[in-house]
């Protein structure tokens, strides 16, 4: 933003986005992704009539939009049953506390050794029985190779691009419903 800003010879605060508030940024930004992604999934659930409280969700990646999109889950009366992060991936079929799973990421910088769940691998994650996966991580994360694994009725993107356009067209045969956000564009 400075440099553009000097180039012209003015303030352009327009040009980036996570500008802090005193520069004109906006108040919520760090939330919007996952409050973003929470309010599709809230819009699709009643789309399909399929109820939010009580559906079993799947979370890959617990950064920002992960970890923001399962509280808000949550808090909704969703069941988180898994989630990851890039150490581990952990399952509890009651599901997680998740303000305490969130509370132990920023204590400890990881979900690997979270008590009350038991370690799985990223590949079970994917491909466990759920109502809402929420590919939060890694771009190409659904593909070809896996994409025959998944078993969500909901996928709601909050990565850039985390189904392949391969994948994309085996969930549409399959009746999956993909929520593509704003900011999970597939790859070109």
């Amino acid at each position: 933003m400075d440099t553009y800003s000097m180039t012209k010879g003015y303030p352009i605060p327009g040009v980036v986005t996570g500008k802090p508030i005193a520069l004109g940024g906006s108040l919520g930004r760090n939330e919007a992704t996952g409050r973003g992604v929470f309010y599709t999934i809230q819009s699709a659930c009643e789309h399909l009539k399929l109820h939010l409280k009580g559906s079993k969700v799947v979370v890959q990646g617990f950064g920002n939009a992960g970890s923001i999109a399962a509280q808000l889950l949550h808090e909704a009366g969703a069941i988180v049953i898994a989630a990851s992060d890039s150490t581990a991936a952990i399952y509890n079929k009651h599901g997680l506390d998740i303000p305490t799973l969130i509370h132990y990421k920023e204590t400890v910088g990881t979900l690997r050794g979270f008590p009350d769940a038991e370690k799985i691998t990223a590949d079970e994650l994917l491909a466990m029985k759920c109502d809402i996966l929420v590919p939060a991580a890694l771009e190409n994360a659904i593909h070809a190779d896996n994409v025959h694994t998944v078993k969500a009725k909901v996928i709601a993107e909050a990565a850039n691009g985390p189904v392949t356009p391969e994948a994309d067209i085996v969930l549409h045969e399959k009746g999956s419903f993909v929520i593509r956000t704003s900011c999970a564009m597939p790859a070109a």
